[in-house]
């Protein structure tokens, strides 16, 4: 299913944007960049019709989904696992990001790949790794403050 993949890459890319833009205007430019490193890979996969694209994504779409629901719920007033002040921009680069994760996971659990399920729960727990190591080096106060 060729389309999934273009899906994925698209999704993967939106997010990679929105979290640019929130970079731009936090002045935390670099720890947004190095927070998005392993969301290129879906984004180069997705776009070269590569079925590995869907086992990259996943789990970065599940990251930052759960990233912005504890922005959500800290704005909200119902849980402090994240604090902080967001500008109007931020927020509503969350909504963005949040669609874009949720139309992401929605096509990647519908498109169904020859990949062999090792092979691909190889990939999704290596990207997971991935992704849980680029926003915990972008917590480095060196990256942090750039």
């Amino acid at each position: 299913m060729r389309n999934a993949s273009k899906w994925v890459a698209y999704c993967s890319l939106a997010i990679l944007v929105a979290l640019y833009v929130v970079g731009a205007v936090s002045n935390g430019s670099l720890r947004h960049e190095v927070q998005t490193l392993p969301l290129w890979f879906p984004i180069v996969l997705g776009f070269g019709q590569r079925e590995l694209a869907k086992w990259s994504a996943l789990p970065c779409l599940i990251f930052w989904l759960v990233i912005m629901i504890f922005i959500w719920l800290f704005l909200l007033g119902w849980a402090s696992f994240v604090t902080g002040h967001f500008s109007p921009t931020e927020i509503a680069m969350t909504l963005v990001i949040g669609a874009a994760c949720v139309t992401g996971l929605l096509k990647s659990l519908r498109w169904r790949t020859s990949v062999n399920s090792w092979a691909g729960s190889g990939v999704a727990i290596l990207f997971g790794i991935l992704q849980l190591l680029a926003f915990r080096l972008s917590l480095i106060p060196y990256i942090a403050t750039r």
